[in-house]
């Protein structure tokens, strides 16, 4: 009846696993030969069906957080955290919860459970880690007033080189554009990349040659030199005038800077703010650099980075990278949560508020990017609901109350019987 109202009254609750009840026979003093009996009665055992799954809810908030098959998600008690410890070691487990950022910035739920995570590097990457320990878990810290830059590392040149312009004898001068980028610190540099037709030759004659110089505006010029300090890049292109290739890249010289990569399209400058790739195209693409006669169009140059941005969301997918959204339109991995699975789920031992710990029925923990082994996904916006089945908690409750009444009926039998003993001496 106990286990029964546990489940009735939990039903509602998200991330409750029903208590099962089994019963089985006690036997005392049974003879081999048979004729001798004594009544042993049965013994009743519970167990939680951790491994049983409810029904996914879905919710409206990106930080409610389910696991759509095998594993638990690592948690530790706020209280935990006042040690001062870098690395708390009550570690407990759930399989959902719905957290949120408190006052301090660690992202936990309305009971107190802080959400675990292996954190980032800058570019996003996650480091190796153990899995068969939680030293590398950290509490999940986000400030709410959490700001960051997102440098420009790479930036691809769509520009169409006038024909016309590199011919013998033709006075066309170079064609020059700037290109916005933003350093490591989220500042604003422009970037300047002017071409210079070759126009030696014989008058008429096409070239299909230019000289690309590419200048950094973060690099200043020391006024004692003569050299031109913000020159980090000088390439020789050449194209293509035949029918098959016409007005396509065929040839890249370097004189100086990072050396053209024809497989890939891509040559690296060394900026004022780091290494810095160019994508010129491979040779004969049609969506790199060409040269046809047609305007200079230097419209089509895209690049990534963004400006210093402000924190606005949070969202974590199904391979539990936990990522920033910003206001000026990037994201950023800040964590990896992994899923902790244990070889029998069912022997953990139960705690408050949904969480469970490991035992030595339970095996010992191993920790699982989300999705891989025998886990299952992380599910942004839902709650995994209650295993309790009503329906079927109703029907054990008759079938427990009948029971009752059938023994409360064997024991009011056998006293009766055994007043009428005591009545044969009368």
């Amino acid at each position: 009846m106990a286990n029964i109202s546990d489940n009735i009254a939990n039903s509602g609750t998200y991330g409750y696993k029903r208590v099962d009840t089994s019963f089985e026979s006690m036997v005392i003093n049974q003879g081999r030969g048979g004729g001798l009996y004594t009544a042993g009665g049965v013994r009743a055992t519970t167990s939680r069906i951790v491994d049983q799954r409810g029904n996914l809810v879905p919710t409206s908030h990106p930080m409610d957080i389910a696991i759509s098959g095998r594993g638990m998600l690592p948690v530790v008690h706020s209280a935990s955290l006042m040690s001062g410890a870098s690395t708390p070691r009550d570690l407990v487990m759930t399989t959902t919860g719905s957290f949120r950022t408190d006052d301090q910035g660690y992202l936990r739920t309305s009971s107190g459970l802080v959400l675990m995570g292996w954190p980032a590097n800058a570019d996003g990457t996650i480091p190796s880690q153990p899995r068969d320990s939680i030293t590398g878990l950290q509490p999940i810290l986000i400030s709410p007033s959490q700001t960051a830059a997102d440098p420009t590392t790479r930036i691809n040149l769509r520009v169409n080189l006038p024909a016309d312009d590199a011919v013998g004898g033709a006075t066309g001068g170079a064609r020059e554009m700037e290109v916005e980028y933003f350093g490591n610190l989220g500042n604003s540099e422009r970037m300047t990349v002017s071409f210079t037709p070759a126009v030696t030759g014989a008058a008429g004659v096409q070239t299909n040659r230019w000289t690309m110089e590419i200048r950094d505006s973060a690099i200043a010029n020391d006024p004692a030199t003569p050299a031109d300090e913000s020159l980090i890049g000088v390439y020789t292109l050449e194209f293509d005038d035949s029918q098959a290739g016409g007005g396509m890249l065929a040839n890249v010289t370097t004189t100086a800077g990072g050396a053209y990569n024809s497989a890939t399209g891509l040559l690296t400058v060394s900026g004022a703010n780091g290494p810095m790739t160019i994508n010129l195209g491979r040779y004969g693409d049609s969506q790199g650099i060409t040269q046809l006669s047609a305007s200079f169009s230097p419209a089509n140059v895209t690049k990534n980075g963004s400006p210093v941005g402000n924190l606005t969301a949070l969202e974590i997918d199904e391979n539990g990278y936990l990522r920033a959204a910003y206001d000026t339109g990037f994201t950023r991995t800040l964590y990896q949560v992994p899923l902790v699975d244990v070889p029998n789920p069912n022997g953990l031992i139960a705690m408050d508020n949904q969480t469970y710990k490991i035992s030595p029925r339970s095996g010992a923990f191993y920790l699982w990017n989300a999705g891989d082994g025998p886990t299952g996904a992380i599910a942004g916006y839902a709650r995994e609901a209650s295993t309790t089945d009503v329906a079927a908690e109703l029907t054990d409750l008759i079938q427990t109350q009948r029971a009752y009444t059938s023994n409360a009926k064997v024991i009011q039998t056998v006293d009766e019987m055994l007043q009428e003993t005591a009545n044969l001496k009368r």
